[in-house]
């Protein structure tokens, strides 16, 4: 039953390792979880889940792996096998009220429960709706669905109606954390954490406990001890397309920009329109009156910030190629020649694309763009900003 959640879950595409399955084993030869369901639930994620975005992914997977425990796709599915008896029956101790447990041994124990779910698989031929006796839905029988009964076996059902069955694997609560999900700024900054470089910052503001606890011990009083937060490190420019194609991406844009300047101390921006030529600008009701000149920003920022340009890379290939090609001014160099200036001076950059990636391929200064930066283009999705973060941590 294990070695299939570990299959399971390498199918669902969750990265779980061969080592990590192991110390699953070792927790349970240690009786860390041994016939609590839920406890079981909890180790195992913990063992086998290293990122808060394949939680969804694990909770699918597990309660398929684990269907017997409280929701079985049909009655031709069911075996002795698939419903571990102590199981349900810690569980049965763990949350039915005396109440309820006098009910159960008023039909003949647990032992009894459990027979007499196997007789009625062995006995019912078709469906049931109703009733008290056949394991059906919408009835009193303690096996079924959507009915009641305080000692019941759900089977079949998609969900929890009165919370009375033995155990719930519905809830989901993370499916916020899923990857595939729609961008959100929570969601995105799970996706940056992964650009994180911790360094103590700053003044001696933080409580520390353990040196607290040294000097303490070494003086003989109580001696307080502080040291600077705990920051990231990474230092980050963003280069923002903004006006023409890309105001249908507004949304995506801001809500990335929100999640970037909560998640680094260090944080720079600029907009450009289409391409970086040799003005940018930190106001767009500002734009041609207040630009700052492209050679100013790369003498002020050292090669060790990381870049990221976000924009959809949609354009005239002359606004790429050639002297003059902008539609809005005269440039003097190409964009392609400002844009090599840009990654000369900061090696570690990448591009974020919010047009879907199986469309790049229909326009051709995408292809361009993607080709200047050295194929380090993502889409603007959870798993695209995901991989760029991966690239920038290189």
């Amino acid at each position: 039953m294990f070695t299939n959640l570990f299959y399971s879950l390498k199918e669902a595409k969750v990265p779980v390792t061969l080592r990590e399955y192991l110390t699953l084993l070792e927790a349970m030869e240690k009786g860390v979880a041994m016939w609590d369901v839920e406890e079981f639930y909890f180790l195992a994620r913990t063992a086998l889940v290293k990122d808060e975005r394949n939680i969804d992914k694990f909770d699918r997977v597990f309660a398929e792996v684990f269907k017997g425990l409280e929701a079985v796709a049909g009655v031709d599915a069911v075996d002795e096998q698939q419903i571990p008896e102590e199981w349900l029956r810690r569980m049965a101790e763990k949350h039915l009220s005396e109440e309820e447990k006098k009910q159960i041994e008023a039909l003949g124990g647990w032992e009894k429960l459990m027979e007499t779910l196997r007789e009625r698989l062995k006995e019912q031929e078709k469906r049931h709706q109703g009733g008290s006796k056949w394991i059906g839905t919408a009835g009193t029988s303690p096996f079924g669905a959507y009915g009641y009964n305080p000692e019941g076996v759900r089977i079949g059902q998609k969900e929890g109606r009165n919370r009375s069955a033995v155990k719930v694997w519905d809830k989901r609560q993370f499916k916020d954390f899923d990857d595939s999900v729609e961008l959100g700024t929570r969601n995105i900054k799970i996706a940056l954490k992964r650009l994180r470089r911790w360094a103590r910052e700053g003044e001696a503001e933080e409580f520390d406990l353990n040196g607290t606890i040294r000097a303490t011990a070494e003086h003989g009083y109580l001696d307080v001890k502080t040291r600077p937060e705990r920051r990231n490190a990474v230092k980050l420019l963003l280069f923002l397309d903004v006006g023409g194609s890309m105001d249908g991406y507004i949304r995506q844009v801001e809500e990335l920009f929100s999640a970037a300047r909560a998640e680094f101390k260090h944080m720079e921006f600029y907009y450009f329109h289409n391409c970086p030529y040799e003005g940018l600008w930190k106001d767009n009701s500002r734009r041609y009156g207040e630009q700052i000149d492209t050679w100013d920003v790369l003498r002020t920022y050292g090669s060790t910030y990381k870049v990221i340009f976000v924009g959809d890379a949609a354009m005239s290939p002359y606004e790429i190629v050639y002297p003059g090609g902008s539609v809005e001014h005269w440039n003097p160099e190409s964009g392609e020649v400002w844009l090599r200036r840009i990654t000369d001076q900061f090696p570690s950059s990448v591009w974020l694309n919010p047009v879907a990636e199986k469309g790049w391929r229909y326009t051709q200064s995408t292809a361009m763009i993607r080709e200047l930066m050295a194929d380090r283009m993502y889409p603007l999705t959870l798993s695209g900003i995901g991989d760029a973060m991966k690239e920038l941590t290189r």
